[in-house]
C-alpha cells in the first residue's frame, strides 16, 4: 500500500509567486496617505491565499512576499529625506531597508525545489519590522 500523498509528492510542483511589495508592513498599522496603496497589497494577499487553496491541486503553489522599503532607483528617490526615512528606520530592528537582491533572493528560494510545502503564505522581507 502506498503512503497517503506520495503520488503527489512525484508529480512535479509549479509555482506562481507575486512579489508584493510593502503594502502591508505591519497588520496593526497603516500608512498614513497611503488608502489606495495599502488596500491593494491587501488584496493582493487575500487573492494570493485563494489562489493558493484552488490550485494547490494542481500542484501549483502560491504565495506573497512582502518586503519592506527596497533600495531600488524608485526607493532611493523616495527615502532620500533622512527625517521621513530615519522614521520609518527606527521601526525596522535591523536598522536598514532592504536591497533589490535580498528580495530577488527570497522569491528564488520560494520557487525553488527545497521549498516545496510552503504554500498560500505571506512572506514579510522587513529586518523585524512586523516584531515591533
Amino acid at each position: 500500500m502506498e503512503e497517503p500523498g506520495a503520488e503527489m509528492r512525484q508529480t512535479p510542483t509549479y509555482s506562481i509567486q507575486s512579489a508584493v511589495a510593502s503594502g502591508r508592513l505591519k497588520l496593526s498599522a497603516a500608512l498614513k496617505d497611503h488608502v489606495v496603496y495599502c488596500g491593494t497589497k491587501s488584496a493582493l494577499d487575500s487573492v494570493s491565499r485563494v489562489m493558493a487553496l484552488e490550485l494547490s491541486p494542481h500542484n501549483i503553489r502560491v504565495n506573497t512576499v512582502n518586503p519592506t522599503v527596497v533600495m531600488t532607483d524608485m526607493g532611493r528617490v523616495g527615502w532620500s529625506e533622512p527625517a521621513k526615512a530615519n522614521e520609518m528606520l527606527r521601526k525596522i530592528p535591523l536598522g536598514r531597508f532592504a536591497e533589490v537582491d535580498e528580495v530577488v533572493n527570497t522569491i528564488l528560494f520560494l520557487l525553488s525545489d527545497v521549498a516545496p510545502m510552503v504554500n498560500a503564505v505571506t512572506l514579510p522581507v522587513d529586518g523585524g519590522f512586523l516584531a515591533c
